[in-house]
């Protein structure tokens, strides 16, 4: 093939357009300089190197730029360059510092901030990893001169190597490397990482030079130049490849329907939280949902013991929740039926659907459930952590030593409404008096399995397997006393729960149902915007894409599905 037969090149490109479609985008952030944008070439080679596409971001702060570019790329690199003004970390400017780069600053801030929260993996180099610092709550040392013991500003060429590092063991960079030798180009170092990042390497004067992500995160920030060095490629591959899990990750979400079965976010309603902006207050809204590409939320009405008028108290939960939906119907629509899930997300909406936790909410009278039935709740908690009129709680003091007469006609009438009977914070007797009584599979909403933390809140074993015998379904929660007895839980406890939940009553019969805003989040799945780890976490297990979409609320929508089908 002649080099200049363009012809044969365009056949060429063709030929591997399926191939390359595959491979995952790498935004790199531009430096500013001489008016221009500038990249050395060793970026977005080494990026073609690893297997994939190199895209320069310009830096530019305009919000729409940042957030279109951040929507099509699949990792992203903070390159080197200039210092970063002080003054965005709220210091003042020491006299040692150097030259800053305004132009970058404000830019590759919001676009770091913006990263993080759409987990996008991310590697920050040699600047990069004090833009990652700056960005999300850790401080820069200005100049580290007077406590360098190694040259960390060589004057060698940039593939050679000049210094060492050592590695944390349980480090991402000590299984990519082991030790390196690396290079140096900076007089500013990150002097603390802040608590989303931890220290995983430094230089034998204790400079601080690699630091990784304490969340479960792909992110790292490295001191020195990768791209510059013969050993650098294993870095760029990793961040290839955690970008081929994001992209992957999102394609299911992109086919697939994602519901989270329980959040009670309505008990921040008190405290004017703002559902329609990213608001620090509460782990559910609309930003958060967006981000973590999250289709649905089951949306309960909690009802603490005693509560004053509980239906009215339940009504003004609904009520509100309304108001959210009116004000934001662009955005996000209530749904009644799974039909309603599926044709806002084909219309490219969220969805919220009702529920009431906590039985009280009918204040003893039977009719009551007909009037919230026909307010839209797909789902009724019978108790919660005490004894009611309905059932004896996990919590509570056997006072009917299972479900009360009312309560079976309750169980009686959701069948009849079309309501789902939902026996997360039941009793044990109360749990399989409800399974004898009903004549509909139930569910729980929000448990996890007893026999990897032993809580009364969580099911046995026996319990699993009755449920699925009925046709049930179980939704791991991720409330960190319901996952290990120390409390100290992470999204790896998450998986286990489910997958032990998977092996006890089989794939049909799981799912998640977070507790988020009711204490539910851990390391990796702290909000709705991390959701997309969850499924990055079941593609690692090597789950189908079919399999995905039951414990993704196909389950819970079978049940909802048989429950609703001949209500009267």
């Amino acid at each position: 093939m002649s080099r200049f037969d363009l012809q044969a090149h365009l056949d060429k490109v063709y030929a591997k357009y399926p191939e390359a479609d595959q491979k995952p985008v790498i935004g790199i952030t531009g430096n500013y300089e001489d008016l221009t944008c500038k990249l050395g070439k060793g970026y977005y080679q080494s990026v073609v190197e690893a297997g994939g596409v190199p895209m320069i971001i310009p830096p530019v702060a305009d919000e729409a730029v940042i957030i279109n570019s951040l929507e099509r790329i699949d990792a992203l690199i903070l390159s080197g360059g200039a210092d970063i003004n002080p003054l965005w970390a709220g210091e003042e400017p020491e006299p040692k510092l150097r030259g800053i780069n305004q132009e970058r600053d404000l830019p590759e801030l919001l676009i770091t901030r913006l990263a993080y929260n759409r987990q996008l993996p991310i590697l920050g180099i040699c600047r990069g990893i004090q833009t990652l610092a700056v960005a999300l709550g850790g401080k820069v040392a200005q100049d580290i001169s007077d406590n360098a013991k190694v040259k960390h500003s060589q004057d060698a060429d940039r593939s050679e190597p000049t210094h060492t590092v050592s590695f944390e063991p349980d480090s991402i960079l000590a299984k990519l490397y082991g030790k390196l030798e690396v290079n140096s180009f900076h007089h500013q170092a990150v002097k603390e990482t802040g608590e989303k990042f931890r220290v995983v390497a430094k230089a034998s004067d204790g400079i601080i030079e690699a630091m990784e992500s304490r969340e479960f995160k792909s992110i790292i920030g490295v001191q020195w130049h990768p791209e510059c060095l013969e050993n650098g490629r294993p870095l760029f591959e990793w961040l290839v490849g955690e970008g081929q899990k994001y992209r992957e990750a999102h394609k299911v979400h992109d086919r697939v329907l994602t519901l989270d079965t329980h959040c009670d976010t309505p008990m921040f309603f008190p405290q004017g939280i703002h559902f329609d902006q990213r608001d620090p207050k509460i782990l559910v809204d609309l930003h958060k949902m967006t981000e973590g590409r999250q289709d649905a939320t089951i949306m309960v009405a909690y009802l603490p013991q005693p509560t004053e008028q509980p239906t009215a108290f339940a009504d003004n939960i609904f009520d509100k929740i309304e108001q959210i939906v009116k004000e934001n119907n662009r955005y996000i629509r209530l749904a009644k039926t799974p039909y309603d899930l599926w044709m806002n997300k084909h219309q490219g909406v969220k969805s919220i659907m009702l529920g009431i936790e906590n039985g009280i909410a009918l204040d003893s009278k039977l009719e009551n459930l007909q009037h919230f039935a026909e307010r839209g709740i797909v789902y009724m908690t019978l108790c919660h952590n005490g004894d009611n009129d309905i059932c004896d709680s996990a919590k509570g003091n056997h006072t009917h030593n299972g479900v009360s007469a009312f309560g079976e006609k309750v169980i009686q009438e959701m069948n009849r409404l079309g309501v789902i009977v939902d026996l997360s914070h039941a009793g044990e007797k109360s749990f399989y008096d409800a399974l004898d009584i009903s004549q509909k599979p139930i569910v729980c909403s929000h448990s996890s399995a007893r026999a990897l933390c032993d809580h009364p809140r969580n099911l046995t074993d026996d319990q699993m397997r009755a449920l699925a015998a009925k046709g049930g379904v179980a939704q791991t929660t991720i409330y960190n006393g319901f996952l290990r007895q120390d409390g100290k839980a992470t999204i790896l406890d998450v998986i286990a729960h489910l997958e032990h939940a998977i092996e006890i009553m089989g794939i049909d019969h799981v799912g998640l149902g977070t507790d988020f805003d009711g204490d539910g989040g851990v390391p990796g799945l702290a909000n709705s915007s991390e959701l997309i780890n969850f499924t990055k976490a079941l593609l690692a297990k090597r789950y189908s894409e079919a399999d995905i979409q039951k414990i993704w609320g196909g389950n819970f929508l079978r049940v909802m599905e048989e429950v609703q089908r001949g209500k009267r």
